[in-house]
């Protein structure tokens, strides 16, 4: 359920689009054949308001606003207009908060689902984005942003450690500060036989003032599609490192839709560095339905014990974990439903919906 409505300003219109609707949530998960209290839909609420030319020479400005049942979104974003062979730039500021499962959330039924640990993030970030031109398959964007972390308990009160006693935040206060200067590449080539695509992502904590956060910090995600007949094979591997300073929250968290199905999130292990693989065979059924088979993997290359707290290990996570399964694909006005099937290590199965790429209403 949605609203739209156009405002005229002078020369300028302001587009403003409110949107209340239920959706399923896109990693919303729980073990096949039982009982669960979890609701199968959240209310989520959105509000994005644009105005295409603020100033009278076509500068943009986007404001969004995002409430799910359990977290909040902001973001304010300004982009002036600039010539197409030189970086076109963003302004934004942003503040978030969500739940955060993945590192210190506590895994429970053989690993399969991820309950919260008592805490909470509060990021606020400030910065500047440079998209550079695309040359040919390449594209890359450069941004350097101030970010402002406070880690919260679930009544919203500032905390410096777990509910287990130990530092949730690197400088041992209340609050991790940091200058991030981030390098973003990436690759993309497809037709009708297949894709192929990779990206990689640097960051660079710069040491401004002297309690910031220091660190250097890279991911990468390499995926390559292959036409079979009427089946489409796709295949992915992400990985990454960080080194320097660190945060437990900063860790790299493995298990959950969209890294290994069959977990909860996080529930495989996290650490400095990380791996996981997927792979996917699509059949489609009808013009509307794909059938699928998966099989996923990741580790946590035992770098667990190198997180600040130890939180994997606290909570028994095994570092190592593959799951597999079949699911199916719909194609329906409001986005593209998925539904999986998922086996993991422990012989436990789980059943996942999500929604991608959602359609908002007009």
């Amino acid at each position: 359920m949605g609203a739209q409505k156009s405002i005229h300003a002078g020369r300028a219109k302001i587009d403003v689009n409110v949107d209340f609707t239920h959706k399923l949530c896109t990693s919303l998960m729980f073990p096949a054949f039982r009982d669960t209290s979890s609701p199968l839909s959240l209310v989520i609420g959105s509000l994005c308001i644009k105005h295409p030319n603020l100033f009278g020479g076509s500068e943009k400005l986007d404001v969004s606003w995002d409430k799910g049942l359990y977290d909040s979104n902001v973001l304010v974003a300004f982009r002036r207009p600039r010539p197409e062979w030189r970086p076109q730039q963003c302004f934004f500021i942003q503040h978030s908060l969500s739940p955060e499962i993945g590192v210190h959330g506590t895994p429970y039924d053989n690993f399969s689902r991820s309950g919260s640990g008592g805490v909470n993030l509060s990021k606020l970030a400030v910065g500047l984005d440079l998209s550079e031109p695309a040359s040919s398959k390449w594209s890359s964007t450069t941004s350097v942003k101030f970010e402002h972390v406070r880690p919260m308990n679930d009544e919203g009160r500032l905390i410096t450690r777990d509910v287990d006693g130990f530092p949730v935040t690197c400088s041992g206060n209340t609050h991790d500060s940091m200058v991030v200067l981030k390098q973003e590449s990436r690759f993309a080539k497809a037709n009708d036989q297949g894709l192929s695509h990779f990206s990689m992502q640097i960051e660079q904590g710069i040491p401004v003032v002297s309690k910031w956060l220091i660190f250097n910090r890279f991911k990468f995600v390499a995926s390559k599609g292959v036409r079979l007949g009427p089946a489409f094979l796709l295949a992915s591997l992400t990985g990454g490192s960080i080194v320097g300073d660190m945060a437990p929250y900063q860790a790299f968290a493995i298990g959950g839709l969209g890294s290994v199905r069959g977990y909860g999130e996080g529930a495989v292990g996290s650490g400095r560095s990380c791996l996981v693989a997927n792979t996917e065979l699509a059949l489609p059924l009808n013009k509307m339905t794909e059938g699928t088979i998966f099989l996923d993997c990741g580790t946590d290359l035992g770098s667990s014990r190198l997180v600040p707290g130890h939180p994997s290990l606290r909570h028994g996570k095994p570092g190592f974990g593959y799951g597999f399964g079949y699911g199916l694909r719909f194609k329906s006005p409001l986005g593209h439903l998925q539904v999986d099937y998922a086996i993991n290590a422990f012989n436990q199965k789980t059943l996942y919906f999500g929604v991608t790429n959602l359609a908002s209403s007009s």
